[in-house]
């Protein structure tokens, strides 16, 4: 509708990113001035809730935060407490919740690849219509996520909401027999993944950069998982790493009017987690199979420091970790041996507790304050996609000024565009299927600020 020289357009009901939200685009002339990606969901008051109660709890209650990646919230609530309690689990324990959480990238990664972000890449509407001329490759994706979702059964309790994990480890361990099936499952996963990352670095990618700072957790000597030290890989080349006990001290968080979620600034600077970020970090730490895929696929030597900034590539990023994360699962079932217990004890003690670790969508941090009865008196959640709003908009705001500049582009196309651009960060707003109402306002002025030039993009070795 027209409304005293401003036109706005509503778009509704659009599909393949976990949540709801909205994107305004303010346009004066031809040059896009400001872009607010809206999350309109209501609050959900998790570190509200979880105030007064038992220690032994948010494992539990933040698991159901999200139904995509529930072992996220409950390893870094683990970490958290058990932080704060003093508490180191036993090499044995990690390496199974590491197994776990394999499970969940598995699952997550092939979710978002094949049944998300594919689409996009191959003029599909949906991932109905994918199934319909793209069959093969649909059940490919179907298999990778039945594999995760075996070990999340096996490990977890259930796909869904595990209910197997608590302070200090699990409430049951599998025995070598019963990871025998979920390892047969694996390495038929094998092949599907190194061939899910030949057939996605065929796909067309726009060329685009990001230029937020990237961070992710890192550890001396693989790949971050469920773990590791807070570490900045810097637009500039710089890299800084930073305990992790500074990490709300480093990343602030403040409200926006137009989002019921917060945003994140990293030192002040916009940041981005995730795919491309673990990568930039972590990248040099990957086996010789993932590697040597992530070279074919034209990301770059991760060995020589390889750095990905072209936000459509995450999606190439997130098939190279498939690999990872199956040989990772296959390499953990093989060496693994019952622990003697499947918990370690973890008495309550007056403190406040840090943990971290890398959801399949980036980085989510957890602070915990206890009292000496084992009461949770404070919590904070800082999830991924809250700190990645920043750089999406940024991400938004170059490619409107480039698109709106382009001539004969209608609404339904900037929409499209602007969707897709989301979609490269797999954003967790809600579990709903409806995501992006666009609207955007035009205001006609003959003082319009010239348009942004176009970043340089592609993956930089």
């Amino acid at each position: 509708m027209t409304h005293r020289g401003s036109r706005v357009l509503h778009v509704g009901s659009l599909s393949r990113v976990e949540g709801e939200g909205a994107l305004s685009l303010y346009v004066d002339d031809a040059t896009v001035t400001r872009a607010e990606l809206r999350i309109y969901e209501p609050p959900r008051f998790f570190e509200a809730f979880l105030r007064g109660r038992s220690y032994t709890e948010p494992p539990d209650i933040t698991a159901r935060v999200c139904g995509i990646c529930p072992v996220a919230y409950q390893m870094s609530a683990c970490a958290a407490v058990e932080d704060a309690c003093g508490v180191e689990v036993p090499p044995e324990t990690r390496a199974l919740r590491r197994l776990l959480y394999c499970g969940e990238w598995i699952e997550s990664h092939a979710l978002h690849i094949y049944l998300l972000h594919a689409p996009d890449f191959l003029g599909g509407a949906s991932a109905i219509e994918l199934a319909r001329t793209h069959r093969a490759e649909v059940e490919r994706g179907l298999r990778l996520k039945k594999a995760g979702n075996a070990l999340m059964e096996l490990l977890g309790g259930r796909a869904v909401h595990p209910v197997n994990v608590r302070l200090g480890g699990f409430h049951r361990v599998p025995s070598r027999d019963e990871l025998r099936p979920v390892e047969e499952l694996l390495r038929r996963a094998q092949d599907d993944a190194l061939e899910t990352v030949r057939w996605v670095a065929g796909f067309g990618f726009p060329d685009a950069y990001t230029g937020a700072d990237l961070l992710a957790l890192a550890e001396t000597d693989t790949y971050a998982i469920e773990g590791g030290t807070p570490t900045v890989v810097r637009a500039d080349g710089g890299r800084e790493t930073f305990p992790l006990r500074d990490f709300t001290d480093r990343v602030a968080e403040s409200h926006v009017e137009h989002s019921t979620a917060l945003h994140s600034r990293l030192d002040g600077r916009l940041h981005l987690t995730g795919p491309l970020a673990r990568f930039a970090v972590s990248g040099r730490l990957l086996p010789p199979e993932a590697r040597d895929a992530a070279v074919a696929a034209g990301l770059g030597d991760p060995y020589a420091g390889a750095v990905c900034r072209n936000p459509y590539r995450s999606v190439l990023v997130r098939a190279v970790e498939v690999v990872y994360a199956v040989g990772e699962a296959l390499r953990l079932i093989a060496a693994y041996e019952p622990p003697g217990r499947p918990c370690a004890e973890v008495p309550p003690r007056a403190g406040t507790g840090h943990g971290a670790t890398e959801a399949p969508r980036g980085l989510l941090y957890h602070r915990y304050g206890i009292d000496a009865d084992g009461i949770v008196t404070s919590a904070v959640l800082v999830p991924p996609t809250a700190q990645n709003q920043g750089a999406i908009e940024d991400d938004l705001l170059r490619l409107a000024r480039r698109a709106v500049a382009a001539p004969g582009l209608g609404d339904d196309e900037l929409t499209a565009l602007c969707e897709r651009a989301i979609r490269n960060h797999d954003p967790c707003i809600s579990c709903s299927t409806h995501f992006l109402d666009l609207t955007i306002v035009r205001t006609p002025s003959a003082a319009s600020p010239k348009a942004a030039q176009k970043p340089p993009g592609g993956c930089d070795a």
